[in-house]
């Protein structure tokens, strides 16, 4: 698998844990060389080690906040001075929040929309303008099923993942002729820590959830065959049909139930 990236080297953000710690641990398994970025700097040298360790590849790590101003180009411009020379860029970087509209702090939602748009529009214009000058390299940015369709308190995460599909795929089109892959990732419920950090501690007790791995690996998959999208899972891949056959009105009313927050519903206690 991925034959034609070994010895090369991937940049993969939130690199901490989840999806993005398992990009790295498939990649590096695959014989890629890893940028390795995210604001958690022990997990990163936990996992910089291990996989020097395990798969002999080398490893540079950035610790930063993609949030804060100028990181996206302090992190490339970095790169550039350790004279590595991307063929993959994973986007993974992002966090999602589950709340009604009263509780929302809208300083997070700016951040949000900035580190899961902002940070990913610039990386990926910056990496990919390189690539295209070679003529080869990908970028996969990781979007969500919750993407295809307006999601009722997660209003702000379920547009950022709409940009990112629609932006992902429009880029694929752009490129796809001169050698270089964009493809959007479209997971859906995912055994990571997505959900506690949302602020809807438990979900993935009551929902069927693909791992991490799983996810990588349909991921990958989906970029050998040079996809311009990859909904991952059978089941999230039915669910990612229902918006183009059901009016706008009852998809966005029937996400309400899934992601309700209990001090909304009567007789509960916040």
């Amino acid at each position: 698998m991925l034959e034609a990236y070994t010895e090369r080297w991937a940049l993969v953000t939130g690199a901490s844990s989840g999806i993005g710690a398992e990009f790295a641990r498939v990649l590096a398994g695959n014989g890629m060389h890893l940028v390795l970025t995210a604001r958690r700097e022990d997990r990163l040298e936990e996992l910089a080690e291990e996989l020097r360790q395990q798969h002999m590849v080398q490893t540079l790590i950035v610790p930063a906040d993609l949030c804060d101003p100028g990181a996206a180009t302090a992190l490339i411009e970095r790169i550039d001075a350790e004279q590595i020379t991307l063929e993959l860029l994973v986007n993974n970087a992002g966090f999602g929040y589950v709340g009604d509209i009263d509780g929302t702090d809208v300083g997070a939602m700016l951040s949000m929309v900035q580190l899961n748009i902002g940070v990913l529009t610039e990386l990926t214009y910056r990496v990919l303008s390189k690539m295209l000058e070679r003529g080869h390299g990908a970028i996969i940015n990781v979007a969500s099923v919750a993407g295809m369709q307006p999601v009722a308190y997660m209003p702000v995460y379920s547009a950022s993942k709409a940009f990112v599909l629609h932006f992902s795929e429009a880029l694929w089109a752009e490129a796809r002729d001169r050698g270089v892959t964009v493809m959007a990732l479209c997971p859906g419920t995912t055994e990571t820590e997505f959900f506690d950090v949302a602020g809807v501690p438990g979900w993935l007790k009551k929902q069927r959830a693909q791992t991490a791995r799983q996810v990588v690996n349909e991921a990958l998959d989906g970029l050998e065959k040079r996809r311009g999208c990859r909904v991952t899972g059978f089941w999230n891949y039915l669910r990612s049909l229902a918006p183009r056959i059901a009016t706008r009105k009852m998809v966005v009313t029937q996400t309400m139930k899934y992601f309700r927050p209990r001090s909304t519903e009567a007789g509960d206690s916040p």
